[in-house]
Order: C-alpha cells, then sequence, then structure tokens
C-alpha cells in the first residue's frame, strides 16, 4: 500500500464538511484510497460501488435507505452512474449539517456531473486524485519508468511489459466503448480512438480544431466539444496562454497535453524506455510529463501558463500567483540544455524573479542571473514549494 499525497488534505476535508468528493480518471485509485479512510475512521463506514447491481438496487428508495444510515459515513463509488442522488444528499446534508457524513468517488469532473456543483454548493469539498507522481512512488520506481509507463497503479506495477500493454488497451477500450458513453458522449467510439491517437501525436502543440475535424470528417464545433469532454474526463489538460489582460487568457488558442504518459505512448506506439528515445516525441512526451507531475504537485493558489508572442518570445511554463508572474520555467530534454533568444525575450516580458530550466538529471547551477538549471526531482523539491 503506498499513501496517497492527499490523504492528510481528504481527512481535513471530511473532519469539515458534510460532503466530500474524490474524483479522477478511472483506475487511478480513487476506491483504495476510500477504502484506506474507511480503515482509519472511528466512525462506521458504508460502501456502494453504483457499478453493482445490487448497491444501485439499494438506492431504489434512496431516501430511506440513507436515512436508516444517517450515522455513518457513507462512501458511493463511481456515483455519476446516478447523478439524481444530488439533490437528495443536499436535503439529507441540510436536515443534520455535520462533517463526515458523505464521501462520493467519481470518475468526471464536477463540471460534467453538473448536478453536483448546483445541489451541493458550500456542501462538498473535491479533491483529484492524479495518477502517481514523483513524490509517491517507491524507490524501486525510477523516475524513467514513471515516464514510460505513466502513473496509474496497474500499468505502473504490472509484472511485466506485456502486461503492462494489455492493461493499457483494455483500460483504453473501456473509456471508449462504456465509460464515455456513460457519461453522456454521444459519439462513435471510432472516431474518439482517431482524435484521442491524434490529440497524442500532436501533444503539448497548439489545438487546432478545424484541422482536427477535417481530419476526421467533422465540424469544427463538434472537435471542441468532444476535446472539451474528454478533458472533464481527466483524459486531457488544456494550457491557455499567459496574458495580462484576464479576459484574453480563455479565447486565445490553448496547447492540449494527454494527462498520463502512459496513454500517450501506447497510443503512439511507445512500448518501453528505448523506443521512447528514439522517437520523434520524445521532447513533446518529455514536456508532457512535466506538466503533468507539476500540474499535480503544485499549491492550489498557483496556476499554470504558457506564453508565447508573435515576435518569438515563448518560454512553456508560466506559474502565477493571482496577477503576479512568480516564476517561469523552460523544459528541456537534455542535461545540456540551450536556450533560445525568444526565451530570453520571454524572460525579460515575464520579469519573474527566477527562471527555470527544468532538464532530465542534470546538476543544479545558476546559468545566469536569475536562469536557473536544474533537474525534474530538484525543482519539485527545492523550488517548486516556494511559490
Amino acid at each position: 500500500m503506498i499513501t496517497r499525497r492527499i490523504l492528510t488534505e481528504i481527512k481535513d476535508s471530511l473532519s469539515f464538511f458534510p460532503v466530500v468528493a474524490i474524483v479522477g480518471p478511472r483506475q487511478v485509485g480513487k476506491t483504495t484510497l476510500a477504502k484506506q479512510i474507511m480503515s482509519e475512521l472511528a466512525k462506521s463506514t458504508l460502501y456502494l460501488d453504483l457499478e453493482l447491481q445490487s448497491d444501485l438496487f439499494k438506492l431504489n428508495d434512496a431516501e430511506l435507505f440513507l436515512s436508516q444510515h444517517s450515522e455513518k459515513l457513507i462512501v458511493i463509488d463511481e456515483v455519476q452512474n446516478k447523478k439524481e442522488l444530488y439533490p437528495l444528499l443536499r436535503a439529507l446534508v441540510d436536515q443534520n449539517r455535520e462533517p463526515t457524513r458523505f464521501l462520493l468517488l467519481g470518475s468526471a469532473s464536477p463540471e460534467l456531473i453538473r448536478h453536483s456543483s448546483e445541489s451541493l454548493a458550500g456542501r462538498i469539498a473535491y479533491h483529484q486524485l492524479h495518477p502517481f507522481d514523483l513524490n509517491e512512488i517507491p524507490d524501486s520506481i525510477s523516475q524513467n519508468d514513471l515516464w514510460t509507463k505513466g502513473g496509474f497503479p496497474n500499468m505502473l506495477f504490472a509484472k511485466n511489459d506485456d502486461l503492462s500493454s494489455r492493461w493499457m488497451e483494455n483500460f483504453i477500450s473501456t473509456y471508449l466503448n462504456r465509460d464515455l458513453l456513460q457519461l453522456g458522449l454521444n459519439a462513435s467510439p471510432k472516431i474518439i480512438r482517431n482524435l484521442w491517437t491524434m490529440m497524442a501525436h500532436l501533444n503539448g502543440q497548439l489545438f487546432n480544431a478545424t484541422t482536427l475535424g477535417n481530419s476526421l470528417g467533422v465540424t469544427t464545433p463538434t472537435i471542441k466539444r468532444y476535446v472539451d469532454f474528454l478533458e472533464e474526463a481527466f483524459l486531457l489538460k488544456s494550457l491557455h496562454p499567459f496574458s495580462w489582460n484576464i479576459s484574453k487568457r480563455l479565447v486565445k488558442t490553448p496547447k492540449v497535453y494527454l494527462t498520463d504518459t502512459g496513454i500517450l505512448h501506447h497510443l503512439v506506439g511507445v512500448t518501453d524506455f528505448n523506443s521512447l528515445s528514439g522517437n520523434p516525441i520524445v521532447g513533446s512526451s518529455w514536456e508532457s510529463f512535466v506538466f503533468n507531475q507539476l500540474f499535480a504537485l503544485k499549491k492550489n493558489q498557483i496556476d499554470l501558463y504558457f506564453y508565447r508572442t508573435h515576435h518569438g518570445a515563448e518560454v512553456d511554463l508560466v506559474f502565477t500567483k493571482g496577477l503576479t508572474v512568480v516564476a517561469t520555467a523552460e523544459i528541456k530534454y537534455s542535461n545540456s540544455p540551450q536556450l533560445t533568444k525568444g526565451n530570453f525575450q520571454a524572460f525579460d516580458d515575464l520579469n519573474a524573479p527566477m527562471n527555470y530550466v527544468i532538464t532530465p538529471s542534470s546538476d543544479d547551477y545558476l546559468f545566469k542571473e536569475r536562469v536557473r538549471v536544474c533537474s525534474l526531482k530538484a525543482f519539485i523539491s527545492n523550488y517548486l514549494p516556494i511559490f
């Protein structure tokens, strides 16, 4: 059992909020984490898995059943399968507004399960469980292992590469043929598989819905809707461009990354670290890995953007706190990184206190004034916590 970094935060929320939700993609470890929490609570608990017909049947008269267990923490797994529960949960919470009433587990974002945000506002705390990160894996798992296989437990800890590959193909197939349909995505699994694969080949590039739509034979608005849906299902993540005009940040073209490099590598046919090292996507894959690690590990008040201008200034990551740029980072798959004129122009434009160059395993040193080169592990350990 690997203790997840988010465990303490969830326990804190349970001690204050009547309802706590753990959201994240399928198979990321939500159920395992919930059962660990249940085993450590002094309060009695009840677990319901809404993928089991027997548990769904218990909620035919949900008000009666849940009221009979009001003294327990009730854990409801795959809660998106019964969205009509949310108004009832609000009513039950308002009758007895004490903490640790319900723990909800869901494979879709609060925005996708819209009833939760509407019905439980002010009564619920959300926590997103990401795939394993560098601060969670044991010493037996290397950075390259995590990068190559991704952070899903069954993928990372499979006995051999063949089992890892079979698990990932089943994971992708289940999402395409069942999960996304259950979440409400009305689209051909074949088209979504092709779109997902195309997004893998375009990982970390500016999102061009028109080009993708032309390739797949669907309209630009349809592509945007599909990509938004995949993002709400935690399979893609948009990184928006930084602008001092806040209203422009969300309307300008974002970069889009796959949220797990194990999925990325499977979709593009990478099977191990050696085949990754010689693949043209190695640079964008490393960038995606670093982005996903930092997104999972950053403080909640820190926002991430990228910066690019028509004059050629660019930097991969901009860390902001409110309106203030607190740092930038350029991601390089090299332990002897070279910076471009555009990088230095971006550093001047943004005027951050420090600009980092994140590498796989280089020494940690000051490249020039306000520009530091360091490894990903050093950045996570020494610099990310200070923002």
